[in-house]
């Protein structure tokens, strides 16, 4: 056996295995992010949480340790249940959310602002086979960041997320995986079948893994409150099909922030009518 042939057949159990990784990571369904700001400005702040989730789901897909649900797919759950309007979302709420669409893991949080410009974000994971709240994160800081907020809360995410306490779910796979097949639908799925909802289903699409480098753009980009506010609201005018606001409202995010992938490519798509 050449040099060639030897090192191929060194490596195949590693290439065989790397998929069915990919395939068993758990799944988790980013939900919603409530304003919980205060001082006379905090209700201004009321319709940030689209975008928070949004760019979360995005940084969390590069995480090889999970797959994470498309934003797409977990907001037509949302207006299937009625929450689109309150947003509200406490633990058993998430909890039965996150067993509609096979997730392991549901997480939702809070965002604050406080009247110096100082801002927090907290996150509560919690695991829909057991109903518990795991993985408390608070992230404080100083300044106006929005992105460095969700920066540090995905990454403390990724460090303390336990893989091994959830099966992964059949499922189409996100890009990067290999084609995954078809398999019973877990518990999660098979409780939650007593709930009528036209949600329901072992199918679904996953969020896009980032490369390293455009994770490493992403994180870099710095997003203050307002700018995150205005792609917050163009992602609901997009969601509502108001494309004309929809586009202007990411032109106004990458007016402000050239360089934050997401509003740009949300912007392309709307002008070039795709």
């Amino acid at each position: 056996m050449n040099r060639s042939l030897k090192l191929l057949a060194a490596i195949a159990p590693m290439i065989a295995f790397a998929p069915l990784a990919a395939q068993n990571a758990p799944v988790v369904a980013v939900l919603v992010f409530d304003n919980g700001s205060f001082g006379k400005d905090k209700a201004d702040y009321d319709d940030i949480g689209k975008g928070i989730a949004d760019v979360l789901i995005t940084d969390l897909a590069s995480n090889p340790k999970v797959r994470v649900v498309d934003r797409q797919r977990i907001q037509n759950v949302l207006a299937e249940q009625n929450l689109t309007k309150s947003g509200a979302v406490d633990g058993q709420t998430a909890v039965r959310l996150g067993k509609l669409m096979g997730a392991c893991y549901s997480i939702y949080g809070t965002f604050m602002r406080g009247p110096n410009g100082d801002g927090m974000l907290t996150v509560h994971t919690t695991s829909n086979e057991t109903g518990q709240i795991a993985n408390a994160i608070k992230v404080p800081s100083k300044g106006d960041d929005v992105m460095a907020l969700i920066a540090e809360a995905s990454n403390q995410f990724a460090s303390k997320v336990d893989v091994k306490a959830c099966a992964g779910t059949a499922g189409t796979s996100r890009s990067g995986d290999a084609p995954a097949a078809q398999a019973p639908a877990p518990a999660a799925v098979q409780q939650a079948k007593s709930t009528p909802a036209p949600a329901a289903s072992t199918t679904q699409e996953y969020a896009k893994m980032l490369t390293p480098a455009e994770k490493k753009q992403l994180e870099s980009v710095k997003l203050d409150a307002s700018t995150m506010l205005i792609y917050s609201r163009a992602l609901d005018a997009k969601d509502h099909k108001e494309n004309a606001k929809a586009k202007a409202l990411f032109k106004q995010v990458v007016d402000k922030a050239p360089t934050f992938g997401p509003a740009k490519q949300a912007y392309a798509a709307l002008s070039s009518g795709s």
